[in-house]
């Protein structure tokens, strides 16, 4: 669905699509009856055997596409991403290729690159991680899932991908997001590749769909869900722990807005947090010590810390 706020009424929905020689753009009033923005394709430079992801970008005020290309680096040739943008869906930058900062690269496809729903400055993928050559089953093993005979060669499971914008992915996680589970069916070579978009289920829940059991007669989309804004945590045991951050800047989105620190957390009965404020230097901030903290206790995906009742921090 097109969000740019300035499109026309009959072009609420865009899409590419097309074949090796090009992705031809598509607008439609309703999502149902379609129609080419033009006859010849709009953009030619890349490989387009996988989903090729685009959106309008609410903070670059342009429209996004993420399609797969080929990496040439000193260990091999490897599936990667580029991106192209566009002003009006028609006319096309020539690609960049995405970058991964210091990982090692891997064979991605099926980047599913998307703005993420609570924080739509923030683009986030779920790939799939195509492991060529690392074969699990034995053809016994295949003979007996029914696969078919090209498709049990290698494994793949789903990983995550996080950009700001720009030409950069940060795999700040670099292990599986999903695994692909128990059963032979799960280690076919291209399962576990998941479809477009990480959406809301419910109001404390979150989801994505993983394509299950390829190449064999029981294939199907699967759900998996966790906790929203979920994407990673920390914990402590029974024993007290202790974490800092990075400096952190807090501002209000208006003059009448609050600015308050929210916390998504989960303890058990006998557990509970509390959060200081330091300065750079690492000393405490005046009346926000941890003594000065209410403690908080219970499972909530949002609430505001406390220093003795004051939970404004503009000051």
């Amino acid at each position: 669905m097109d969000t740019n706020p300035k499109t026309a009424d009959n072009q609420w929905y865009k899409a590419l699509g097309g074949t090796s020689a090009g992705l031809i753009a598509f607008a439609s009033s309703d999502g149902l009856r379609w129609k080419r923005l033009q006859q010849h394709p709009v953009f030619t430079e890349g490989v387009f055997d996988s989903q090729n992801v685009a959106f309008y970008s609410e903070v670059e005020k342009q429209y996004l596409c993420y399609f797969r290309t080929w990496t040439e680096t000193s260990c091999g040739n490897f599936r990667a991403i580029s991106r192209t943008t566009s002003k009006d869906f028609i006319h096309w930058t020539d690609p960049v290729a995405m970058s991964f900062g210091d990982t090692p690269y891997e064979h991605l496809y099926t980047n599913q690159t998307t703005p993420y729903f609570r924080a739509p400055h923030i683009y986030l993928g779920v790939a799939a991680r195509f492991m060529p050559g690392q074969q699990v089953l034995t053809e016994v093993d295949a003979k007996q899932i029914g696969v078919d005979h090209r498709y049990f060669g290698d494994c793949s499971d789903a990983v995550l991908l996080s950009s700001r914008g720009g030409s950069r992915y940060d795999r700040t996680f670099m292990e599986s997001l999903v695994r692909p589970g128990l059963g032979l069916q799960n280690w076919v070579s291209r399962t576990n590749y998941p479809a477009l978009g990480i959406v809301p289920t419910g109001d404390k829940e979150m989801s994505i769909y993983l394509q299950k059991n390829y190449g064999q007669a029981t294939s199907h989309l699967q759900r998996f869900a966790w906790r929203t804004d979920g994407f990673s945590s920390v914990h402590a045991g029974y024993d007290p722990g202790e974490l800092i951050t990075k400096p952190v800047l807090f501002s209000s989105s208006s003059s009448s807005a609050a600015c308050r620190l929210m916390l998504n957390y989960s303890t058990s009965a006998a557990g509970s947090i509390r959060v200081e404020l330091q300065d750079a230097t690492g000393r405490v901030i005046p009346g926000y010590s941890l003594d000065d903290c209410i403690p908080i206790i219970g499972d909530r995906i949002s609430r505001a810390v406390s220093w003795q009742g004051n939970l404004n921090l503009e000051e």
